[in-house]
């Protein structure tokens, strides 16, 4: 039994996973699947590979572009989630913010340097035609709960989550969402690290073979809207527009894809380098 540790964050997205583990579906093949809850989103899974604390992550593209680009020795096999992120724009309920523009040199809360609320603020910036140099200022709060608190103590002016996560947040009246910032690429890749891949290519091959069965035929579970639903608190018509508006990949990250995104991150000064497609990304 060969055991594979991987790391994700804790919501609807990785649905797939716990039903691959209850489901015995990764150990009928020889794999003891461990998952990891990474609550602090990308910026901890990048950390916990390069520090080899698990072996593979289910990664924001552009977190795990700018890590390898740093250079964290690790690779994206293949793109988990097709469809762009919707980044929730938040701020506090009793927060004076209206609109987008009057977040302009104000905080944002962002979980790590380099996570995806990190890298979205820049991208955020740059639709609004901010200057990313001097309009953005940032408080590192870990994680969903930090920003829950930064916020609601004026720590922080403002903080972009995904969308449907922060809905039950929106609707108690902890934060208001004031706007909205697509990933201008695929939201969610794979990512191992180079010794894993090196030295466990057939692992690594079933292992993707199971996730892809499950994440292929997810949308036709019977009543998955009302498991998700109740599993992670969120009210049943918001899972069934998150279900309309998301699509599974079953392939790897394609080279203009790859291109694209690190073209978005040299033009934000996020990275000062592309690297070739090769470096970035591996076939199974």
């Amino acid at each position: 039994m060969k055991e594979v540790r991987i790391g994700g964050v804790p919501e609807h997205f990785n649905y797939a996973w716990y039903l691959g583990l209850k489901n015995k579906a990764f150990r009928s093949r020889g794999i003891n699947l461990r998952w990891k809850d990474c609550h602090g989103g990308t910026g901890e899974m990048v950390q916990a590979l390069g520090n080899n604390t698990i072996d593979l992550a289910v990664v924001l593209t552009e977190g795990i572009v700018k890590a390898i680009t740093d250079g964290n020795q690790s690779k994206i096999v293949q793109t988990f989630v097709q469809s762009p992120l919707i980044w929730g724009i938040h701020v506090a309920e009793t927060s004076p913010y209206l609109d987008l523009s009057e977040l302009k040199n104000k905080n944002a809360a962002i979980s790590r340097k380099g996570s995806g609320s990190h890298l979205m603020a820049y991208v955020n910036a740059q639709q609004l035609s901010w200057d990313t140099d001097h309009d953005l200022k940032f408080k590192i709060v870990k994680n969903l709960e930090g920003g829950i608190r930064a916020l609601t103590d004026g720590e922080a002016d403002y903080f972009m989550w995904e969308k449907f996560t922060t809905k039950p947040l929106v609707d108690n009246n902890t934060f208001r969402r004031i706007g909205e910032c697509p990933t201008p690429w695929p939201c969610f890749v794979i990512a191992a690290r180079n010794e894993f891949i090196k030295n466990n290519s057939d692992v690594l091959h079933s292992f993707l073979e199971i996730i892809n069965g499950i994440s292929k035929d997810f949308k036709s579970i019977p009543e998955i809207d009302q498991i998700i639903s109740k599993r992670y608190g969120q009210k049943q018509k918001d899972v069934q527009a998150w279900l309309n508006s998301t699509e599974w990949s079953q392939k790897n990250i394609d080279e203009n894809t790859i291109e694209a995104v690190q073209q978005q991150l040299i033009a934000l000064d996020i990275i000062g380098r592309k690297l070739p497609y090769s470096e970035l990304v591996k076939s199974i």
